[in-house]
């Protein structure tokens, strides 16, 4: 985390999580506020524990095409009056056997590109995407603690950042995955039932923003933040995923985050099968868990209680996972934690899920912000 920044939200009031380095606010002193907060308020976050890889070059369009899952021609900028607009997009580096080894929002500033994915990926990512430089004219360097990341949400957020910006509503695209640079500021619009909003800038910019919003706005830790990331069924890939997930199963078809029109890209056989040919059968779904004994964590396997699934491998002692959990927070009541996870399709509409052991809490399932398809055969 960026040193001045580091500081300036101990002052706020922020307690870092220091068994991760510092890179994560934990809350603002009052956690149990701060998510009852999300339906409330406006709420406002540090998002430095996402991490930003820069790739800069006459080639960087180039390279990225050529390694991850989405058209990174649709990251462009176009001209609106005197404010440029581009849009930012969700995209997955895989392995050479079509699962993802990150799940990344990338958007421009600068003519520079940034991918915006967990710290606790980002040096195997960059040292993997290093692998593939070859002649390319491009540099390739994480710009975690150069760049300040935050945001802001709420149902009036819109109007408010408008007003704190000095900008007109008009100067603010408020579409989805839109883009928007506003006094030297980069400006997300992001998926959520509320108007959602990530904020890039230099440290003496957003300082100056934090303290103009926080005015209205709860400050959250980061775990809230993420919250409205799985509410939205934004998929995140963390270590103990990496390389555990074809990007359809974490819905990646669903959310734009594949191009199955722009050409090759590691991986692209297995995951252009899929769609074209594949039947799939485990998909990432949006769930409760209560009276957890204790907090869900990515990789976590899922079991069933239904005997068909019930089954055990040749020779093999334990039941047989029908999935794993993707990421998972905490809510406002005790033991309750949000999850989304990749489970068997006919598991989660036959029979109990469960997290753990085929006896363990149940996962109480919700609907999905949008609509889920199956790959059609062709």
């Amino acid at each position: 985390m960026n040193i001045d920044w580091n500081t300036f939200l101990q002052q706020a009031g922020a307690i870092l999580e220091t068994e991760i380095t510092g890179h994560r606010v934990r809350d603002f002193g009052h956690p149990t506020d701060e998510l009852h907060a999300l339906d409330n308020t406006s709420i406002l976050a540090d998002i430095s524990h996402m991490g930003l890889i820069a790739v800069h070059g006459a080639d960087a369009a180039t390279f990225l095409q050529g390694q991850l899952t989405n058209d990174i021609r649709e990251v462009s900028a176009t001209e609106t009056g005197t404010h440029p607009r581009q849009r930012s997009q969700i995209s997955a580096y895989c392995s050479p056997k079509g699962r993802m080894l990150a799940c990344m929002r990338i958007f421009m500033r600068n003519d520079t590109y940034y991918l915006s994915l967990p710290r606790d990926i980002l040096d195997a990512t960059l040292q993997r995407l290093r692998l593939f430089v070859l002649r390319a004219k491009i540099t390739l360097s994480d710009a975690s603690d150069t760049l300040i990341y935050a945001g802001y949400a709420g149902k009036d957020a819109t109007r408010v950042l408008c007003s704190a910006l000095d900008t007109a509503p008009s100067n603010i695209n408020a579409h989805p995955n839109a883009v928007s640079h506003i006094n030297g500021l980069t400006v997300l619009c992001l998926p959520g039932s509320t108007p959602r909003f990530g904020i890039i800038g230099d440290v003496t910019a957003m300082q100056a923003l934090w303290n103009t919003l926080r005015v209205s706005a709860q400050p959250v830790g980061a775990g809230a933040w993420d919250l409205l990331d799985i509410r939205a069924g934004i998929p995140t890939v963390y270590t103990a995923t990496r390389d555990t997930f074809v990007p359809q199963m974490a819905n990646l078809d669903a959310i734009g985050g594949i191009s199955f029109k722009k050409g090759c890209y590691t991986g692209q056989e297995i995951v252009a099968r899929m769609h074209y040919l594949g039947t799939l059968k485990r998909r990432m779904m949006l769930a409760k868990i209560a009276a957890a004994p204790s907090a869900p964590q990515p990789g976590d396997a899922l079991y069933t209680s239904g005997a068909d699934d019930a089954r055990r491998m040749p020779g093999a002692t334990n039941l047989q996972s029908i999935g794993n959990i993707v990421t998972a927070q905490p809510t406002a009541r005790h033991g309750e934690y949000e999850v989304l996870a990749v489970a068997d399709i006919k598991s989660a509409e036959n029979h109990l899920v469960h997290w753990h052991s085929n006896t363990g809490p149940v996962l109480t399932f919700s609907p999905l912000p949008y609509t889920l398809e199956q790959p059609s055969k062709t």
